[in-house]
């Protein structure tokens, strides 16, 4: 079962992605390197709990 989730920038804090995962096959939090626009360059997001 694939479930929504919000990305956050671990530097500041914005959530502007919202992607889906599988939480049986990956029930770690995800991270993923995304393109911030506050400061324009690729940062890590992170998964955040709704």
């Amino acid at each position: 079962m694939r479930d929504h989730i919000l990305l956050a920038c671990a530097e500041t804090g914005e959530r502007i992605y919202l992607t889906s995962k599988n939480k049986r096959n990956t029930p770690d939090r995800l991270t993923l390197k995304k393109y911030s626009p506050k400061l324009r360059r690729r940062v890590d997001f992170v998964e955040v709990r709704k």
